[in-house]
């Protein structure tokens, strides 16, 4: 994601507070929400709520009225499943000509909303405990300004579209926008039953109330792209029938895991919930999207990591995530959106601005890694899950990937990018803001960049594709690139390691200068097997050593650089994300304090979060006694690579893995973070089959007890 600095201010998101801190979300497929504690759209300038389709915002004010005063705040939670928001609330105290004519909390109104389909329902259940009859007005205010999500994050545009609005049959609004893009967008709002008085801007309602009955109204909000959308909404019971089936059908793609510890299950459960309401259904497979608010929508690289993260629990977001960009690989020159034959999508966008190409996100490929990170992925698909036929199905796709990597590589044999762009993003991995590639001055990197984690992407990438090759008959294209494979590692040790640092450098610069900074980017090296193994542990040392460590997660950049900033996007900071990997390279080198210490830190941030929901980052201060993380103010809450944490770790401490040939789940050197006695796994999908295992924490190792196994399923503890 982006967040680029002054000097390029067309895609930065500004700093005023991203409205997130205590909002609610609900989410399903292209439509997401962004609402206040009361379930209302506040409609201020530089506000983030709204009702948003496809990158658009389609309602960005909504606001609930009892006898013309705003109604008491009692309480506002999302299910722990994100299905629906459930709100209470109370009347104020009513007065008339200084006369009180009904106390407070004498009126209570439930409101539930949820998300199906392109569809916002909102309800509202009114019951009387005054004692006598009551009539009551209640008034919603409501409003669109059909703004371009990159419109909402502070870019101002010289042009806009003609907007049109109307009332049909005093039950129904129509809302329209007519965009430069050539596209009719509409936003449908209906009420059951009809009210008392409609405009374009407020619906009135006349409600009598018996003492303790109740009285239910409804309103629907449809979503349309193109304005031809003129289908009935689906009743509300059928409505919250499907939202909740399509939770509970979503939930079940990954394992059911229960254990010892109720904070760790509540943690578990809502990264769970999020992942599942983060996912898009597209006709290749489930897809993550990457983010709300600023991502919710296909990101490559985020995609690739989210499904590497979960890949042990359920390879089905591996196998959606690797055709979905399979089916939208580059396949010519197109210089506006870094595209190259066999590049790999970063980011996709069906917002006004980028099919006008305001922006140059429509379809995006500016990133360095998603492509290498493809190619890596589809190998580990093949090891969890032996499926040949999905393998086949790529195979033609990696082979163009490795074409590109050919193509871009400079004459080391390393994966660069420019560094200097009029469009699009400067820096091109996973730290892409502005001022994230430096020297050890703080001097901005000059292009091209070979950054560290991608030469190691790059290495498994070329050793994945020679696995592939071999699977598919084609040896001669396999030697080729495990003798890639080797030349890149033997120019990587010679040009990436710093020996007075006894570490590796963030990146090379366009003069092959190392940037001199001790970043956690040499983290994800520990993934990829480009290490010498006493290099590998002396990383895996310095990462969490005080000056990297903060005790909620290892930082960005250590305490002591140039452009060192807890504050900042990628200079500082902790990303959730960045320490899963970290921890599941650990595991892979054998280290499993350091996958432990890293479980412990993010396991004790989740705790003190909202939710028990990780962000995407979160300030990199060090940990205080009795005070939990900084918050970082613009941060997406929920994204999919953070909701993916836990599983990542657990699987990298379990050390999980599948042997085809002999039908059979490994566990290698399992442990247990110290706040785990217990870890209960059912329905784990393994090779067509499931699982159900027990494990249980000793002094000194975890006993595995399978208790349900498929006929012809192993598992293989090894100490």
């Amino acid at each position: 994601m982006s967040e680029p600095g002054p000097s390029a201010p067309t895609f930065y998101i500004p700093a005023v507070g991203s409205g997130l801190e205590r909002s609610r979300i609900l989410k399903y497929g292209d439509t997401f929400a962004v609402f206040d504690v009361l379930g209302d759209l506040s409609g201020l300038a530089g506000g983030v709520e709204g009702l948003y389709f496809r990158d658009t915002r389609h309602l960005s004010f909504l606001r609930l009225r009892i006898q013309g005063q705003p109604p008491l705040f009692l309480s506002s939670s999302v299910q722990r499943n994100n299905a629906r928001l459930n709100v209470d609330l109370a009347n104020p105290d009513l007065w008339t000509d200084g006369q009180l004519q009904l106390p407070r909390d004498s009126v209570h109104i439930r409101r539930m909303k949820f998300v199906w389909d392109d569809t916002l329902y909102d309800v509202f259940t009114v019951r009387n405990f005054a004692g006598t009859a009551l009539t009551l007005t209640l008034g919603l205010e409501f409003g669109a300004d059909f703004r371009d999500l990159f419109e909402v994050r502070g870019i101002q545009r010289a042009r806009r579209g003609s907007f049109a609005a109307a009332t049909e049959e005093n039950r129904r609004v129509w809302l329209r926008y007519h965009g430069l893009d050539g596209l009719r967008r509409s936003t449908r709002i209906e009420f059951s039953p009809p009210p008392a008085e409609l405009t374009v801007e407020r619906a009135e309602f006349v409600v009598r109330v018996a003492p303790g009955e109740r009285v239910r109204l409804a309103m629907t909000v449809r979503c349309d792209s193109d304005g031809t959308d003129e289908r009935p909404v689906l009743p509300f019971a059928v409505g919250v029938r499907r939202a909740h089936q399509a939770r509970i059908a979503g939930s079940r793609r990954l394992p059911a895991v229960e254990t010892s510890d109720e904070l760790f299950n509540e943690w578990l459960c809502r990264s769970t919930a999020d992942l599942v309401m983060l996912t898009t259904d597209t006709p290749e497979g489930p897809y993550p999207y990457a983010g709300i608010p600023w991502f919710s929508t296909v990101f490559g690289r985020d995609g690739l990591l989210t499904a590497y993260q979960v890949l042990w629990a359920n390879p089905d977001y591996a196998r959606g995530v690797l055709r979905f960009l399979a089916a939208h690989q580059a396949d010519r020159f197109d210089p506006s959106r870094d595209a190259e034959p066999g590049k790999v999508l970063h980011e996709m966008r069906q917002s006004e601005m980028a099919r006008t190409g305001e922006i140059p996100f429509g379809r995006y490929y500016g990133s360095v890694d998603a492509t290498p990170l493809f190619v890596w992925l589809a190998a580990e698909y093949y090891h969890r899950t032996g499926d040949i036929d999905t393998v086949k199905i790529l195979y033609p796709h990696v082979q163009r990937a490795v074409e590109w990597f050919d193509r871009a590589v400079d004459a080391q044999g390393f994966l660069t990018y420019g560094g200097e762009t009029a469009r699009g993003l400067r820096n091109q991995g996973w730290k892409d803001s502005e001022d994230a590639v430096f020297h050890a001055d703080g001097e901005l990197a000059r292009g091209p960049i070979a950054l560290a984690e991608v030469q190691g992407y790059l290495y498994a990438a070329r050793r994945a594709a020679a696995a592939l090759a071999r699977l598919c008959g084609d040896g001669a294209f396999a030697e080729m690139q495990e003798q890639r494979a080797a030349a890149l590692r033997e120019q990587f040790e010679r040009h990436f390691w710093l020996p007075e640092k006894n570490f590796y450098a963030l990146a090379l610069d366009g003069t092959l200068q190392p940037c001199r900074v001790l970043a956690s980017n040499p983290g994800h090296l520990l993934l990829t097997d480009v290490c010498e193994p006493a290099r590998a542990r002396a990383v895996a040392d310095r990462l969490l050593s005080p000056r990297f460590f903060s005790g909620w997660g290892v930082r960005t950049v250590a305490v002591g650089a140039a452009r060192y900033n807890p504050m900042s996007y990628h200079n500082g900071s902790v990303w959730p994300h960045d320490n899963a990997l970290i921890a599941m390279g650990c595991a892979r080198q054998g280290y499993r304090a350091g996958s432990l210490a890293i479980f412990q830190a993010m396991f004790d941030a989740a705790v003190h979060m909202e939710l028990r929901r990780l962000p995407e980052l979160f300030c990199g201060f060090s940990r205080r006694r009795d005070a939990g993380p900084t918050l970082y103010p613009v941060a997406c809450s929920p994204q999919a690579w953070a909701a993916a944490v836990p599983w990542a770790l657990l699987g990298a401490v379990l050390g999980l893995a599948i042997d085809h040939a002999r039908s059979t789940l490994v566990l290698t050197r399992p442990c247990l973070p110290r706040f785990l006695n217990w870890v209960r796994i059912r329905r784990l999908g393994v090779l067509g089959g499931e699982l159900t295992l027990q494990l249980r924490r000793t002094k000194r190792t975890v006993a595995v007890e399978v208790e349900e196994a498929t006929a012809g399923l192993h598992v293989e503890v090894r100490p």
